[in-house]
């Protein structure tokens, strides 16, 4: 099961890669402001990088210093890589992490278009990060945890690639209740980001069993219904915008058609999602944890106060 769940996301995110989405599209570009992303930082940074699949901006909340070395984890074309790599600066690192080979390349090719020194881009499932232990200051990750099969590996990798005291600052997708059964089994649901996702009780006591402290789930309050709509973009181009609840979310009009793999999974989708109110089992959430520093007092880590 595992191994079916990773090919349809490599296949449904392999297409969005090959797609021309990008921050040229007004919609995309609108999708991004609305998850907490300026038109001035998504202006600053390849507007390849950016294909309206974000949920948050991670890099907002992750007090991010010059000098330091930043990992994402499911890195994509880049956009928070980009956007971090301006906040370590050319001292520090910026590293992206994402098992997609087409996401890869479209990452390290806005690098190479934007004249970027200090990224870098690795191909590997986050289960098995390829760096050393207590080599990075910072973790962050947009909406891609949950869709890790093993979510315990991936949350003993963060803290041994963490450095003592680093920290954990990441978007997600957490249930409160359990799903219904039909979505809970659905792929479709899976690969939108749903079905993966486990109890936000369960997320804070995974991270505590892999050594985590301070660990601070928060709500965003985001309505999740919007990515029957979001699912959408894979093989299209010009979207435009349409308001449906408190989020700008994607109408596309597809000028190549979806692939074949890849287009039941999104009619699927969207008729769960016409069923089914996600928002009453499933939240938008803030995950915040910091890695103990060996002797160190304990000290405050959430969006008011890790500093």
């Amino acid at each position: 099961m595992a191994e079916t769940i990773l090919d349809s996301v490599k296949s449904k995110y392999g297409a969005v890669a090959e797609s021309d989405l990008s921050s040229d599209n007004a919609g995309v570009k609108a999708v991004a402001e609305a998850f907490g992303y300026t038109a001035e930082e998504l202006t600053s940074i390849p507007a390849e990088a950016n294909m309206g699949l974000s949920c948050g901006n991670p890099t907002a909340t992750a007090h991010i210093r010059p000098g330091e070395v930043v990992v994402d984890l499911g890195s994509g074309g880049g956009l928070d890589v980009f956007l971090a790599s301006k906040m370590v600066g050319p001292q520090g690192r910026a590293i992206g992490i994402d098992m997609t080979p087409a996401m890869i390349e479209r990452a390290r090719t806005n690098a190479n278009a934007g004249g970027y020194t200090n990224v870098e881009f690795f191909q590997s499932t986050i289960d098995r990060i390829p760096l050393p232990d207590a080599s990075v200051d910072c973790v962050i990750s947009n909406c891609v945890l949950n869709l890790a099969p093993d979510k315990p590996a991936v949350f003993r990798e963060i803290a041994r690639v963490l450095k003592p005291g680093g920290r954990l600052a990441v978007s997600d997708i957490a249930l409160k209740h359990e799903l219904p059964e039909e979505i809970a089994r659905s792929v479709a649901a899976y690969v939108g980001c749903i079905a993966g996702a486990i109890q936000i009780e369960d997320y804070k006591a995974g991270l505590l069993a892999a050594g985590f402290e301070h660990v601070e789930i928060v709500d965003s309050g985001a309505d999740l219904n919007a990515y029957a709509k979001v699912e959408n973009q894979s093989g299209c181009c010009s979207p435009t915008m349409e308001t449906s609840g408190p989020f700008p979310v994607l109408e596309t009009s597809c000028c190549t058609p979806a692939p074949a793999d890849s287009a039941p999974l999104h009619e699927e989708l969207k008729t769960l999602l016409s069923q089914y109110d996600v928002n009453e089992a499933a939240a938008s959430v803030k995950v915040y944890a910091i890695k103990p520093a060996a002797g160190a007092a304990k000290s405050c880590c959430g969006p008011a106060c890790c500093k």
